[in-house]
C-alpha cells in the first residue's frame, strides 16, 4: 500500500535523541539491569497533596466539561496573583492564556508570529523542540553559537550582529534547558530593547523560573508589556503529565491567540485546570519551596562531584535541574560516551547532539531530578567506569 506524501516541513524536524536513549535504557531494564535515569528532565516529585485533592473534588463534582479556550477565570486570576506576590508585577488576568502545557503555549505563539521563511534567533545550545515549533510554521530557527563565556545564552551583541531583514524575533529560555543557566537581568533588558528597536518579538520560556537558586528570580514581563512569556506547571509545580501551562501576551494579541487556541486545542484539560488553582495556595507553595531547596541541595552535590570525576562544568547552573558538563577531557565524542556510560555503568546521561551542533560532541546534559541516593550511586558507578576505562 502506497503511503501519502509527507509534508516537506518534516525534513526540518529532527528525531529527539533523548527519547532514543530512554528506549535503550528501557531495554536494559527489561533484561534485569538497574538503571539510574539522569536523562529526561522530569522531577521525581509528583503533584502536591492539595493539588491532588482539588483534582479529586473536580471529578467528584463533575467539573469535566470544556472550559473557555483562554482558561478558567479562577486559574488566570491565581496566576496573576502569583506574579504579584512573587515578582511585584501587576499582570492583568485577561493577558494570561491557559494552555495544554508549555508546548502548546509555544505552538500558539509561533502560530501567531512566525511566517514562512521568517528567521527566529535562539542560542545554540537550546531545547530542540523550540526550533521545531518554528519549523512547524515554516520559519527558520537561526542557532547562534553561544559558549560558557556567554552562559550559553544570547547576548545583545549577538542579536545585533545576527539580525537580518528576514529576522522577526528571538526565542529565549531562562533558566535554560539544557544548561540550567539564566540570562542576567541587565543583559536580557538590553536584548529586549534591541529587538524592540527592530520591530521584532521577544518570547521568553520561563518554565524553570520557579527553580532559580542563587538570585531572586525575575520575570521578563518586568521589561515591558510587549514581551511574551511562556510558563508551565510541569517543573516547579511537578505536574509533567497533567499538560498544563500558560502564556502571557500583550493585550492586543489576546484575540488572535484565543482564536488559535479555540481551533487547535479547544481548551486545556478542565481537571488539570481546577487542580492548578490549588498550586497557588499557601499550603502547596510551602511544599514546592521545600522541594526547590532539595533540588538546590542536589545541585550543590552533583556539580563538584562531576568536576572530581574529570568533567568540566564551566558555568555553575543557577536554575532548573541540569548540569551541562564538558566531557572533552574524557572523550572526543559525547554521543559515544553516553552510550558507553549507559551500557557499562547503567546511568542515563544525554549528549549535546539534541541541543544544537555547536556543543554536540563536547557536552553532556546531566539531570539531577532524582534522589540523592541515586545521585550518589550514579557518581560511584561513574567513578568505577572511568577508572576501568583508564586501565
Amino acid at each position: 500500500m502506497k503511503l501519502p506524501q509527507l509534508a516537506d516541513r518534516l525534513d526540518h524536524i529532527a528525531p529527539f535523541h533523548v527519547m532514543e536513549l530512554a528506549k535503550m535504557a528501557a531495554e536494559l531494564e527489561q533484561q534485569g539491569r538497574h538503571i539510574i535515569h539522569m536523562g529526561i528532565g522530569e522531577p521525581d516529585f509528583t503533584a502536591a497533596q492539595p493539588v491532588l485533592d482539588a483534582a479529586a473534588r473536580a471529578m467528584a463534582d463533575g467539573k469535566m466539561q470544556y472550559t473557555s479556550a483562554t482558561g478558567l477565570p479562577a486559574l488566570r486570576a491565581a496566576i496573576s496573583g502569583h506574579y504579584r506576590r512573587v515578582h511585584g508585577l501587576e499582570i492583568a488576568a485577561d493577558r494570561i492564556i491557559v494552555t495544554a502545557g508549555a508546548s502548546a503555549a509555544l505552538l500558539l505563539a509561533c502560530a501567531a508570529l512566525v511566517e514562512k521563511n521568517a528567521e527566529v534567533l535562539m542560542p545554540d545550545p537550546s531545547y530542540p523542540c523550540n526550533r521545531h515549533f518554528v519549523a512547524a510554521f515554516e520559519g527558520v530557527a537561526r542557532m547562534i553559537p553561544s559558549g560558557p563565556e556567554h552562559r550559553f545564552q544570547l547576548s545583545e551583541q549577538m542579536v545585533r550582529e545576527h539580525w537580518t531583514d528576514a529576522t522577526r524575533g528571538v526565542l529565549l529560555a531562562s533558566p535554560s534547558n539544557p544548561t540550567g543557566t539564566s540570562i542576567m537581568h541587565d543583559e536580557l533588558g538590553k536584548i529586549v530593547r534591541a529587538v524592540r528597536e527592530r520591530g521584532g518579538f521577544t518570547i521568553v520560556d520561563e518554565i524553570y523560573q520557579g527553580l532559580t537558586y542563587d538570585e531572586q528570580p525575575f520575570s521578563a514581563l518586568s521589561l515591558g508589556d510587549d514581551v511574551i512569556v511562556i510558563n508551565s506547571f510541569s517543573k516547579y509545580f511537578n505536574m509533567t503529565g497533567w499538560r498544563l501551562g500558560w502564556l502571557v501576551v500583550p493585550q492586543a494579541l489576546v484575540p488572535a491567540i484565543e482564536k488559535l487556541s479555540q481551533n487547535l486545542f479547544i481548551c486545556a484539560s478542565s481537571i488539570a485546570q481546577y487542580a492548578g488553582v490549588a498550586c497557588f495556595t499557601p499550603e502547596a507553595i510551602a511544599i514546592y519551596e521545600e522541594r526547590k531547596a532539595e533540588f538546590r541541595r542536589r545541585r550543590d552535590y552533583i556539580v563538584p562531584a562531576l568536576r572530581e570525576l574529570g568533567f568540566k562544568v564551566p558555568v555553575t547552573p543557577d536554575g532548573a535541574f541540569y548540569v551541562y558538563a564538558d566531557c572533552s577531557a574524557l572523550s572526543d565524542d559525547a554521543d559515544r560516551l553516553s552510550i558507553e556510560i549507559l551500557n557499562q555503568a547503567g546511568v542515563v546521561v544525554v549528549p549535546g547532539l539534541d541541543f544544537g551542533p555547536f556543543t554536540a560532541h563536547q557536552y553532556l546534559r546531566i539531570s539531577y531530578a532524582t534522589s540523592m541516593e541515586n545521585l550518589r550511586e550514579a557518581v560511584e558507578r561513574l567513578r568505577v567506569f572511568f577508572a576501568e576505562r583508564c586501565r
